[in-house]
């Protein structure tokens, strides 16, 4: 598509369970930021078999609320959502279109992108503009160099964002918008998909990208039979167990709790590294953490440059001890 300089800025919202999810407002901070750089409106897109209250929205920094809603649309089919962002882009053609790196966002995005003929940079950490143009910046060569990308020709320029990169902008009870309501057609719709069910896979505490305590793992804990320790402390201090690629890779822990650069990015309250040396690419993962404190034999490790608070030892030492105090109430939470 050719440019549109007074486009929009489009951010795609999500749902779970038919509630917006949190990325939806984190987004719009990406946006907002973007938006009055342009001097454009920003707008969330939601698509769902019934869309949510978009007062949220507004409060949070959109100016427009674009309403998908069908009952095919109840359950992610990327070909479908597909399908209608396509038509919802060519008829309104907004000039950048920003979404999450979800799962749901990156499988949307690779796709729409093709069909629409521009570019898409993905997992980018910093967008600004210059010269009228989004300015995508992501990690490159095993994050060890930040590149910098421009989409000069085609619109919308199209990018995704890690989650949990962004904090959402204050809620502001006076702020009101416009909602559209789009009805997709027919053939857009038309899926090669079947939902079955969804299993939720089974955790201690919340998803790592939403828990306000993250205790991870690396190859320190020198076997999956030792991650129990993790998951005990996860209990007591009320947070979700994470792991490095190292450990991921020997299957001591499912991907899904992956902490870095080709994993998730988190923003906890307390990050407790618990045998992790400190790669680079496992630091840009949690470098969002409020605190963090770290257990590792290696005096020299980098992740103790990273720490607020380090312990060197090992953690098959330190771990049940400490579980312990938590236990008899001698280590204040």
């Amino acid at each position: 598509m050719e440019a549109n300089v007074k486009g929009e800025v489009w951010t795609l919202a999500e749902l779970r369970d038919g509630k917006l999810h949190p990325v939806s407002f984190e987004l719009l901070a990406w946006g907002r930021d973007v938006a009055d750089a342009l001097g454009v409106p920003l707008a969330s897109v939601v698509l769902g078999d019934l869309p949510p209250d978009p007062e949220p929205l507004f409060q949070q920094g959109a100016d427009k609320v674009y309403l998908a809603g069908d009952a095919a649309l109840k359950h992610f089919l990327t070909d479908a959502w597909v399908g209608v962002l396509d038509g919802m882009v060519r008829e309104y053609a907004p000039q950048i279109f920003i979404a999450s790196a979800t799962t749901q966002g990156r499988s949307t995005m690779s796709m729409l992108y093709a069909k629409l003929g521009t570019g898409l940079t993905a997992d980018c950490t910093g967008l600004s503009v210059k010269e009228g143009a989004l300015l995508q910046t992501r990690p490159a060569i095993g994050g060890n160099v930040m590149a910098d990308i421009m989409t000069p020709e085609h619109r919308p320029q199209m990018c995704t964002v890690r989650p949990k990169s962004k904090r959402p902008l204050s809620p502001d009870p006076s702020r009101r918008g416009e909602v559209v309501r789009y009805a997709p057609k027919r053939d857009a719709l038309t899926s090669v998909l079947t939902f079955l069910g969804f299993n939720a896979e089974s955790r201690v505490g919340l998803p790592i990208q939403d828990a306000e305590v993250v205790i991870s793992g690396g190859k320190g804990m020198k076997g999956v039979k030792n991650f129990a320790l993790l998951e005990e402390l996860a209990r007591l201090l009320g947070g979700s167990v994470g792991a490095s690629r190292s450990a991921v890779d020997l299957g001591w822990a499912p991907h899904s709790s992956q902490v870095g650069l080709s994993g998730k990015s988190v923003t906890p309250r307390l990050y407790i590294a618990c045998g992790i040396s400190g790669a680079v690419q496992h630091l840009a993962g949690m470098s969002g953490a409020e605190t963090v404190a770290a257990i590792n034999t290696d005096p020299e490790a980098p992740i103790f440059g990273t720490a607020d608070f380090g312990v060197v030892g090992s953690v098959l030492d330190i771990l049940p001890r400490l579980i312990a105090d938590l236990k008899k109430g001698e280590v204040k939470r």
